[in-house]
C-alpha cells in the first residue's frame, strides 16, 4: 500500500470475511450500516491501492476468500429495494423525517457496490471469481444501460439543484435520480471488463450478452446518443467525478473515459473468436453496427490503433450477406438472484417499508449523534482528499473551489456568497455532522 493507509491489511481481511448477504427487510438496521461502512473502507482503500499502484491487495482479498459473488448479490438486492421499498417509503404521507440521511445511506449502498466492482474488476481473477453470478451482473448492466439509452432521449440526468419547495423526501428522490446516471455509468465500465475476459465466459454468459441482450447493438445506440456529452450553450460538456464540465475546444477531438470503454467493449464483443462464433448477424444487427463506420475518423483511430482491426470487420461485414435467426438448443444457465429475491419478497413491500420507517428510519436524536461520529471516523477528509480525482468543486455553481464550510469540513465552496445560497440545502447534514466531530 501506499502511505496514505486507511486499512492495516490484518483489518481488510477482517472485513473482507465479514462480508455477508442481508434480507431487504435488514437494510438499514445496526448490522447493516455496520457493513455500508466497511464496504466505503474497503471502497476507497481499493481505490488508494489502484491509484499509488503497488499491489492491490482488496481485490486479492475478494477473490481469495469468495466475496464477489456477495457484493454482487448485495448490489442486485439494494437495487430491488430502491424499486420496490423506497416509492413506497416516498408515499407515505405522515412520514416526514427530520433528517433523511439514514435512508439516504440505503439509497446510496448501491453506488458504494459499483463502484468497488469498477475498481477491482479490472483485473481478469475477479471477473473468473464471480462465477455463476456473472450472469446476474450482465443483466444488472444490462438494465443499467438500457435506462441510459432511455433517458438520452428524455434531456439526460436531473439537474443536481434543489426546490425550496421540496420536502425532505421528495430532496431524496431527486439524489436518488441523480445518483441512478451515475450508477449507469460505473455499471459500462464493470460491462467492459467482464468483455476483457470473454475467451474464458462459459457458453452461457456469452449467449446471455450476444443474444438475450444483443449488448453490440445496445453500446452503439451509447455512441450515438453518447449520454455523458451534452451541449450547454453552445458550450461541450461531459460528465466527469458527478459533475457537469466544459470542454475546452482544443480538448474536443480527446476520446472520453466513457466513450472509449464502449469502443473497447464493441471491440472484445465483436472481433473474439469465441463471440463471433455465437453472435447472429442479422440484417437488424448488420444496420445497427454499420452504423459505427461513421465514427471511425483517423482522430479516433489514432487514440485506439486497434479499432482499425474494428473497421476491417465492418467493411466486410458490409459486402457479407445476413444471417436468417437461429435458436441454438443449449441447457444455458440463467441469473437467479432477482428472481429469488422478488420471489421471497413478494407482496411484503409494504410491510418491509412499514416495518423500516418504525424501526430503522426515525431513529432518536441520540442515535443519530452516534451515526454521525460513526461517518466521521468512516470518511476522514484526508483519505477523501487523495482518492478525489480532481480538485473539489463549489457545492452551489460548481466551479473550482479553494474554501471549505468552515464547521463541517465537508462541503466546498469558492465564494461566501455561494455558500450563503447554499446554506438552507447544507445546514441539516452540517449540523448533524459537526455534532458528529464534537462527540468524538
Amino acid at each position: 500500500m501506499g502511505d496514505l493507509e486507511l486499512l492495516l491489511p490484518g483489518e481488510a481481511d477482517v472485513l473482507v470475511r465479514g462480508l455477508r448477504s442481508f434480507p431487504l427487510r435488514e437494510m438499514g438496521s445496526e448490522g447493516w450500516n455496520q457493513q455500508h461502512e466497511n464496504l466505503e473502507k474497503l471502497n476507497m482503500q481499493a481505490i488508494l491501492d489502484a491509484t499509488v499502484s503497488q499491489g492491490e491487495p482488496i481485490q486479492e482479498l475478494l477473490v481469495t476468500h469468495g466475496k464477489i459473488p456477495t457484493l454482487v448479490e448485495e448490489l442486485i438486492a439494494v437495487e430491488m429495494w430502491k424499486q420496490k421499498v423506497f416509492p413506497v417509503l416516498c408515499r407515505v404521507e405522515d412520514f416526514k423525517p427530520q433528517n433523511t440521511f439514514p435512508i439516504y445511506m440505503v439509497v446510496h449502498h448501491e453506488a458504494s457496490i459499483i463502484n468497488l466492482l469498477e475498481t477491482v474488476f479490472f483485473h481478469k481473477e475477479v471477473c473468473e471469481s464471480a462465477e455463476d453470478t456473472v450472469l446476474d451482473l450482465v443483466d444488472y448492466c444490462h438494465r443499467k444501460l438500457t435506462l441510459l439509452v432511455a433517458r438520452s432521449g428524455c434531456g439526460g440526468p436531473p439537474e443536481e439543484e434543489g426546490s425550496q419547495d421540496n420536502n425532505p423526501m421528495q430532496e431524496l428522490q431527486k439524489q436518488a435520480q441523480l445518483m441512478e446516471f451515475e450508477i449507469a455509468l460505473k455499471a459500462l465500465s464493470v460491462l467492459r471488463y467482464i468483455t476483457d475476459c470473454v475467451d474464458s465466459l462459459s457458453l452461457s454468459t456469452l449467449s446471455r450478452m450476444l443474444s438475450t441482450h444483443n449488448l453490440p447493438c445496445l453500446l452503439v445506440e451509447l455512441l450515438e446518443h453518447s449520454p455523458w456529452s451534452r451541449r450547454e450553450g453552445g458550450k461541450l460538456q461531459q460528465f466527469k467525478g458527478s459533475r457537469w464540465h466544459t470542454v475546452a475546444p482544443s480538448e474536443q477531438q480527446k476520446l472520453s473515459k466513457l466513450d472509449g470503454q464502449v469502443w473497447i467493449a464493441l471491440y472484445n464483443l465483436l472481433l473474439s473468436p469465441e463471440a463471433q462464433a455465437r453472435y447472429c448477424l442479422t440484417s437488424f444487427v448488420k444496420g445497427h453496427l454499420l452504423k459505427l463506420r461513421a465514427f471511425l475518423t483517423d482522430t479516433l483511430l489514432d487514440q485506439l490503433p486497434n479499432l482499425a482491426h474494428l473497421q476491417s470487420f465492418l467493411a466486410h461485414l458490409a459486402l457479407a450477406e445476413t444471417q436468417p435467426s437461429k435458436k441454438d438448443l443449449v441447457l444455458e444457465q440463467i441469473p437467479e438472484i432477482w428472481e429469488r429475491l422478488e420471489r421471497e419478497n413478494r407482496g411484503k413491500w409494504q410491510a418491509i417499508a412499514k416495518h423500516q420507517l418504525r424501526h430503522v428510519f426515525s431513529p432518536s436524536e441520540q442515535d443519530l449523534q452516534l451515526q454521525a461520529q460513526r461517518w466521521a471516523e468512516t470518511y476522514r477528509l484526508d483519505v477523501l482528499e487523495a482518492v478525489a480525482p480532481e480538485r473539489p468543486h463549489c457545492a452551489y455553481c460548481s466551479a473550482e473551489a479553494s474554501k471549505r464550510c468552515s464547521r463541517c469540513q465537508n462541503e466546498w465552496y469558492c465564494h461566501r456568497k455561494c455558500q450563503v445560497k447554499h446554506w438552507e440545502k447544507h445546514e441539516k447534514t452540517c449540523v448533524l455532522a459537526a455534532q458528529g466531530d464534537r462527540a468524538k
